[in-house]
Parts: structure tokens; C-alpha cells; sequence
């Protein structure tokens, strides 16, 4: 197969499990999060760290979805008494932290990054199709997710935290458990970065890339399942046809995110229904 497509196909997966993993956070349980490359990041130094440290494989992945996840916990905790914009705050702080530290500790190769990562032991086709099927695997989840206990429980958090308190809900509980999800999605979804690039650097787990998947969430259609995956796919695949976007990607994906909030607040998703009815 063309090693192009190859790795075009295994970004698309990647992104879909980090834009699923922040939809939960943000479009069922309505945690607005700013800093969701932070946990992508953080799974990746995680793996990295571990791979070159001589962990295999599958437990090296594991290890950075379980620190990502953790990471997300404790971001969690120090979420809960704030709501909205000063929780976009916080989550935001949270992904400044994360480049100043793997920035400035040696540990963590600096500016540099960690690089000379052991090669997975499967080929590009191999990561690409394993991405692929975590990708389905987290689709599914989401989707059961959405029509489980859980899922009316995030529901309910994000349309009103004192009328679910009063229902008897673990509003705090929920929070955490929306955290803990979507976050260790982002650190298998970063693992797995690591092992295909077999580079980690600061830059890539920066803002721009924050900004850059919140935009596939909203896109595609926030709350939904198959909107997300259909903005995730999108904004992969644009600056692939279109390269000039690549050097123009925040103000592009903000006259998207306009457009979307002007036309159709639903994104794709919304569109989609709209037009069936």
C-alpha cells in the first residue's frame, strides 16, 4: 500500500480517538477543555520514556494511557469547583504547565525531544491498521457510552450541575470519570504517535493542536458520535488536498469554527438532521 495513504489513514485514526476522548469531556459531560494536546503529550513523552527505557510494546502504550489518564484525574480535581469559561481557563493553564515543563527538564530531552524511540514491532501498514481498529474500538465504546447510564449522567452534568446533584447524581464522580475517558484516550492516541513518528517534541502538543481538535469536535458536530469522527476525518484530510492550509491552520479552522456557530451550531451533525426533517 502506498506509505502516503499509510500515513495519512493513521493521523485520521489518531485524530478520531482524540476528538472522541474530548467530546466526551466536552459534548456530553460539557466540561469545556482547552488543553486536551497536554494528554496527548503526555501519553507520548509517557510511551516514549518507556519504549526507550526497554518496556515492550502493548505495555508501553499502556502506560501512557494510564498516566494521561491520570493526569486527567487530578486535572479533575482541581476542576471541580469551577464551571464554563474558568474551567477553559484552567484546562488551558493545564496545557502550558505540560510545555514548560517537557521544555525546560533535561529528562525529557528539553527542546529537543526524545528521539531515537525503539521501533514498534509492527511495520507502518501494521500501526496504521492497529490505529484504525482502536479507532472503530472507541467508536463503539462512545457509542454505547452515549446510550448507557453514563451517558445520561454526563447529559444531565452538563445541562444542569445543581438539578442533577438534586436527582441523587455524583456530579463530581462524573466529571472525573469524563476526565479519566477522554483523557487516556488522548494518551493511547499520543503512544501511538510516538511509536509511528519514533520522535517527540514540545511543539506538537502545543495550543495550536488543542484549538486544532476542539475544532473537529464543534465541526463535526459536538455531542455526536459520528459528527465527531466526520470532523476528525475533515480536518485531517484538509491540509492534505489543500496545502496552503497548512501555514494558515488557526485562521482557517477559525472561520470554520464561525461559519459552524453562524450557519449550523449542530456542525455537520446538526446540518445532517436538518436536512432529513
Amino acid at each position: 500500500m502506498n506509505a502516503y495513504l499509510v500515513s495519512v489513514a493513521t493521523f485520521a485514526a489518531l485524530n478520531v480517538i482524540l476528538a472522541l476522548g474530548l467530546n466526551l469531556i466536552s459534548g456530553l459531560c460539557g466540561q469545556i477543555s482547552l488543553g486536551h494536546a497536554a494528554f496527548y503529550g503526555i501519553g507520548a513523552y509517557a510511551t516514549a520514556l518507556s519504549a526507550v527505557s526497554g518496556v515492550p510494546f502493548g505495555l508501553a502504550l499502556l502506560i501512557g494511557a494510564l498516566a494521561a489518564g491520570v493526569a486527567g484525574v487530578i486535572t479533575g480535581i482541581a476542576s471541580l469547583r469551577v464551571r464554563e469559561d474558568f474551567l477553559a481557563i484552567v484546562t488551558m493553564g493545564v496545557g502550558f504547565v505540560f510545555l514548560g515543563v517537557v521544555r525546560k527538564a533535561p529528562w525529557f530531552g528539553a527542546e529537543m525531544g526524545i528521539s531515537k524511540i525503539p521501533a514498534a514491532p509492527l511495520d507502518k501498514t501494521g500501526l496504521a491498521v492497529l490505529a484504525i481498529v482502536l479507532a472503530l474500538a472507541f467508536i463503539a465504546f462512545s457509542l454505547h457510552v452515549g446510550r448507557s447510564w453514563m451517558g445520561e449522567s454526563f447529559r444531565a452534568v452538563a445541562q444542569d450541575e445543581d438539578a442533577a446533584r438534586t436527582i441523587g447524581l455524583d456530579v463530581s464522580g462524573s466529571k472525573l470519570a469524563a476526565f479519566l475517558i477522554g483523557t487516556s484516550a488522548a494518551g493511547l492516541a499520543g503512544g501511538l504517535y510516538a511509536y509511528l513518528t519514533q520522535l517527540v517534541v514540545p511543539d506538537t502538543f502545543g495550543f495550536v493542536q488543542s484549538v486544532t481538535v476542539l475544532a473537529m469536535v464543534v465541526i463535526g458536530g459536538i455531542g455526536s458520535t459520528w459528527g465527531v469522527v466526520a470532523g476528525a476525518v475533515l480536518l485531517t484530510l484538509m491540509p492534505e488536498l489543500f496545502r496552503f492550509i497548512n501555514d494558515y491552520k488557526l485562521l482557517v479552522y477559525g472561520g470554520l469554527l464561525l461559519l459552524v456557530m453562524r450557519l449550523s451550531p449542530g456542525g455537520l451533525a446538526g446540518l445532517l438532521v436538518r436536512r432529513r426533517r
